[in-house]
């Protein structure tokens, strides 16, 4: 189980620098839409906790 997590880690890695190499451009906004995607997350649940609150 740990040979498989530790290669399945590797083959991402190489991967993901595969793609940063290939497509700087592409990789770049696909990382702006996941920072994105975790802001509105968490404004959400700010929004969420203070509608509770009041």
């Amino acid at each position: 189980m740990a040979q498989a997590k530790k290669i399945t880690l590797w083959a991402l890695a190489i991967f993901v620098g595969y793609t940063i190499i290939h497509s700087p451009a592409r990789a770049a906004e696909l990382v702006q839409i996941g920072f994105e995607g975790i802001s509105d997350a968490a404004k959400s649940i700010g929004e969420f906790m203070t509608q509770l609150i009041s």
